[in-house]
């Protein structure tokens, strides 16, 4: 017993077992949080999943980390749930319309920390 898994809660469309695998494996996942830095990053969404994280080594042993996976099959993780409350509303008012659409992901300062920002999306 390694202390350590991680199961998919949520995701935004079936996937086969390798994509399962590949998905809950964030070690070559870009950071959005990095990705963001030097301005907006645009994100030709494919699919996204919310992964259930337990880790014994972790201060907070419980935590939640969504996945977002573009058409050319590069993955982007974060742990913003502002983010992912935003780009579930997108894909969900999406969902069946046959539009195409791309996603902003960009920061913007907190209300409510001063100094401090969060990560959110747009559809573009």
């Amino acid at each position: 017993m390694t202390g350590y898994s991680v199961t998919i809660s949520e995701t935004s469309k079936e996937l086969t077992a390798r994509a399962r695998v590949a998905v809950k494996d964030t070690t070559n996942a870009v950071s959005l949080d990095d990705a963001t830095k030097g301005g907006p990053l645009l994100i030709d969404l494919d699919y996204y999943v919310a992964l259930d994280v337990h880790n014994e080594k972790s201060e907070d042993k419980d935590y939640r980390k969504y996945v977002v996976v573009d058409k050319a099959g590069t993955k982007y993780v974060t742990g913003s749930e502002s983010f992912f409350s935003s780009l579930t509303e997108i894909v969900d008012e999406m969902d069946g319309s046959g539009e195409d659409f791309q996603v902003e992901v960009y920061r913007k300062p907190s209300k409510n920390y001063k100094g401090k920002e969060f990560l959110t999306c747009s559809i573009v």
